[in-house]
């Protein structure tokens, strides 16, 4: 069944009414009004906000209501961290790569809760791809459900006789053609963007990252170098590989650079796609398309927890199972462009007809590798993309010898 993005009266509330279930909630649900804390939604129509209406319709006993934080994933972590505490917040939108923090955080008391598998509709296993499922677990427990997940993607201007695969030798040997200011943008502002971005440079490159369980780092410093050398921008006027103001950049801004014509090439997450499809610069035709970056990408994504400080916990399981069920997957991809959890969506012959991009998007999250899981993995990010974007605007000739050290001692707290 398929919705258009907007604003859901009518007719299209009455359809979801029908699909999604009865007017009321189960009588065991604690009642109350339910918040769910979470960042920006960028998806077109502003899909998030329409499911959550959806079940407003259908379970006026848990009216829920979304608290919106700033659009970059390290504003929302300290947001959240610092209202963990307050009992105002009963849900938690977070960024894979925080379920270990949140679960178990340095400073003692957990801030979620685990899942209750027990009263759980569907298994898990069975319900949710493995991967993006894999980033709701820590240390044996289920602590989160998969909401939608992220790889990134390569997207290219189909008008300049590009034709991919491509590898960076091939994305430098595109050249920087009359119109373009550079070849190429992405998130290299210095925040977790850019240690994703960071991360995938050293891996197209053949370059890794080893943590072992007691958090010790090992990397192939050299290859390190050579990422850092090729995302660092020329110092120079002329155009070159990367266009010099992604060092400012986050998802919003590269995707408008691209969007304006400003490079050839972007990285940047699959809900911009939909974006940028609905919003064509007026007067100016727009071609272009998507395929695999020239290595593998990090896995991205948010995760639904419950707040352990809810006094509403079984309302709060049941809102997040309605979010991130079957249909509400379909919802958040057709209508809002989020790459949805669930693998039917991606075997849904409708859907594959309608969006041709869908089968590069689901090798893209199948192919994606997580980062460290850890509950200092957010003192670990913010020392890695710190160093590299030193070296990325000038400050630094180059990373530090000691960078596999200055990992280890974040990933293990000292």
């Amino acid at each position: 069944m398929t919705f258009v993005a907007g604003n859901l009266t009518g007719a299209a509330i009455a359809a979801c009414l029908f699909v999604f279930g009865p007017l009321a909630g189960p009588e065991e649900l604690e009642s109350g009004e339910l918040v769910i804390l979470s960042g920006q939604d960028d998806s077109a129509g502003g899909q998030r906000q329409q499911l959550v209406t959806i079940w407003n319709d259908t379970h006026p006993r848990n009216q829920a209501r979304i608290v919106t934080l700033p659009e970059a994933a390290d504003g929302q972590y300290a947001e959240m961290v610092n209202r963990a505490g307050d009992g105002g917040t009963d849900i938690f939108n977070l960024d894979v790569a925080w379920t270990a923090r949140f679960a178990a955080p340095p400073s003692g008391r957990r801030l979620i809760r685990p899942i209750d598998e027990s009263l759980l509709a569907e298994r898990p296993d069975q319900a949710f791809m493995t991967k993006p499922l894999a980033t709701c677990r820590y240390a044996d427990q289920l602590w989160a459900l998969p909401f939608n997940t992220d790889a990134g993607l390569l997207y290219y201007r189909t008008d300049q006789g590009l034709k991919p695969p491509f590898d960076w030798s091939k994305i430098r040997a595109a050249g920087t053609k009359p119109g373009f200011k550079a070849t190429w943008t992405g998130q290299l502002n210095s925040y977790e963007g850019l240690t994703v971005n960071f991360l995938e440079t050293v891996w197209s490159l053949g370059g890794d990252l080893a943590v072992a369980p007691d958090g010790r780092v090992t990397l192939d410093l050299a290859k390190w170098d050579e990422a850092a050398k090729l995302l660092t921008p020329s110092r120079d006027a002329k155009p070159g590989l990367v266009l010099p103001d992604s060092v400012s950049f986050e998802e919003t801004s590269s995707r408008s650079a691209f969007r304006d014509g400003q490079t050839m090439f972007m990285r940047n997450w699959p809900v911009a796609y939909r974006a940028m499809r609905t919003a064509e610069p007026a007067g100016k035709p727009f071609a272009f398309d998507v395929t695999r970056l020239p290595g593998d990408s990090v896995l991205g994504g948010q995760n639904l927890a419950i707040s352990e400080r809810t006094t509403k916990p079984r309302a709060a399981q049941a809102l997040i199972e309605f979010l991130t069920n079957e249909r509400s997957q379909r919802l958040l991809f057709d209508n809002g462009g989020f790459a949805a959890t669930r693998a039917a969506v991606y075997e849904d012959e409708a859907i594959k007809q309608k969006y041709a991009y869908l089968p590069r998007l689901r090798e893209a999250i199948d192919t994606a590798r997580l980062r460290p899981v850890s509950p200092n993995y957010v003192t670990f990010s913010r020392v890695l993309n710190e160093r590299v974007h030193e070296v990325l605007v000038g400050r630094s000739p180059a990373l530090p010898r000691d960078l596999a050290d200055q990992l280890t001692r974040a990933l293990q707290g000292r």
